[in-house]
Formats: structure tokens, C-alpha cells, sequence
């Protein structure tokens, strides 16, 4: 890293990074992540990246700084809306499966096949029965997609019962950011103590030791994202691949006659 973490300087007096350090940490890390993504691609590596946890805790926000300066066609989201009626009759891996990477490509599951374990077993969406299979086949999955190859990371995001509620609050009082408080975000905040227990029972059968669980401490959104950034580096060894400048060719000189402009229909010139 490339600022101090002990430096006070570094902190507000609440103990939170000072936005001017945050800002600069995370350029910093999001042009290592263009580095990690020219080197995923030379190497044809699979990068499989988990993110999980409950509504509010982060994960859309640290996908988005990933993202943010990274290649789509190398460094892709995959956020799974409801099964369709087909998909519901699949083997529940089935559908995750065709998104997961090729060769050269990292992908990022915005929530992942652990819907299963969490909101679907707390929401009563799957059967009992439905749920010990899945805590049965899960690990025998994730053991097949490292010994094909993938690097497969999972981080869960951990947000307390108080930072959630002040979350949801400020996102009902804000209109263009409502759409994000869901019924299920709702029903997941009156059952925290539920999803608790779904969590943890989660991890009892899914923190194994090829593919483990890093628990991200996520009531402060800037270091959580630093944090989670940084060890998703960490545990990729990479170099820099980074082609070298290109010298841009002039343009091909050859007579050609455009059409009039004013024959085309222009935006309005509102600013």
C-alpha cells in the first residue's frame, strides 16, 4: 500500500479514512486491477470472484470501483435476476455455470449460487430438502471449478443490524436511489437474526480450504472497498503486461465528396 495505514494523519478523529487518502488509494489500486486484467488476459487465466452478504453491505459498491477503469470484455458482472419457470426445473448450479470465465477473463458474481443458502432458505424460496443437497454439493462444485483451473475467490461482506437500518434509511428518503430498497431488502432486515443464522451455517459447510471465505468488515464503505481490493490482488501474482504506447497512423488520403450536414438531424445544443 502505498500510504502509511498506521499514519493518524491518514484518519478523521471518528477514525475513518480521510476521503483525500481514500481517493488516492483506490486510484492507485484501480490501475493495478488494469494491470492484473492485461496480465489475466496474456496468461488466459479464469478468475472467479464471489461477492455475498446482505442488502446494503457493499458489494455493489466495490464492484463498481473494480469495474470502473477495467476492460467489459475482460473484467465482466454476472447479476442473476430471479430463475425463469425453465430455470427453476435446471440443477440449481446449472444456470451460474454458463457465466462462469474462459480463458483470459475475470467475472464478478454480484451474488452467486448461495442465493440458495441464504435468501432462499431464510425466505422459504427452496425446500428443505433443497437446501441440504445444496450444502452438500456446494463444496464438491467449487473443488471441480479450482481443479479446472479457475482461481475462485469468495468475500462476504459483514454489515452490523444499526449501519444496514441507517443504509435502507437513507436510500428510502433519497427518490433515485428507492429502487434499491426491495421488499426482500425489507423482509432480510426484519430477519436479520435469521440471515445470521443462515450465514454462519453457510460458512459451516462452504468455508473450505481450497475455496475459503474472507469476511470483509463493511460499516465503512471506503475501507471495506480498499480492503477487499487490495487482497483480491494479494492473492493473484501477477506482472505488468501493459502493451507499450502505439504510434497512431495518419489518415489514408483519398478524395472523397461528404453529403451536405445539414442533411443530418442533429441532438439539440441544449448546453
Amino acid at each position: 500500500m502505498s500510504s502509511d495505514k498506521k499514519n493518524p494523519d491518514n484518519y478523521t478523529k471518528s477514525g475513518r479514512v480521510k476521503r483525500s487518502v481514500y481517493e488516492a488509494e483506490l486510484a492507485r489500486l484501480q490501475q493495478e486491477f488494469v494491470i492484473l486484467q492485461h496480465y489475466v488476459a496474456k496468461q488466459g487465466l479464469k478468475v472467479l470472484v464471489i461477492f455475498e452478504g446482505r442488502g446494503s453491505a457493499g458489494k455493489g459498491g466495490v464492484i463498481k470501483r473494480i469495474t470502473e477503469r477495467t476492460s467489459p470484455r475482460i473484467v465482466r458482472v454476472a447479476a442473476l435476476p430471479k430463475p425463469t419457470e425453465r430455470e427453476q426445473t435446471q440443477w440449481y448450479f446449472q444456470r451460474y455455470a454458463e457465466h462462469l470465465p474462459a480463458g483470459g477473463e475475470i467475472v464478478l458474481f454480484d451474488r452467486s449460487w448461495y442465493n440458495r443458502s441464504n435468501v432462499e432458505r431464510v425466505m422459504g424460496f427452496c425446500t428443505e430438502d433443497e437446501h441440504r443437497e445444496f450444502l452438500r454439493s456446494c463444496p464438491d462444485f467449487e473443488r471441480m471449478l479450482v481443479r479446472s483451473g479457475i482461481i475462485l475467490l469468495k468475500y462476504w461482506f459483514s454489515v452490523s443490524f444499526e449501519e444496514q437500518r441507517r443504509r435502507f434509511t437513507a436510500r428510502n428518503q433519497e427518490p433515485v436511489k428507492r429502487w434499491k430498497l426491495s421488499d426482500i431488502d425489507l423482509a432480510e432486515h426484519r430477519l436479520y437474526i435469521d440471515y445470521s443464522e443462515a450465514k454462519d451455517t453457510t460458512f459451516q459447510y462452504t468455508d473450505i480450504k481450497q475455496a475459503p471465505w474472507y469476511v470483509v468488515p463493511s460499516d465503512r464503505k471506503r475501507t471495506a472497498r480498499l480492503n477487499c481490493m487490495s487482497h483480491i490482488l494479494s492473492m493473484i501474482p501477477y506482472t505488468n503486461e501493459v502493451p507499450d504506447p502505439v504510434e497512431l497512423p495518419d489518415m489514408d488520403d483519398r478524395s472523397y465528396l461528404r453529403p451536405p450536414m445539414a442533411e443530418q438531424t442533429f441532438v439539440p445544443l441544449v448546453w
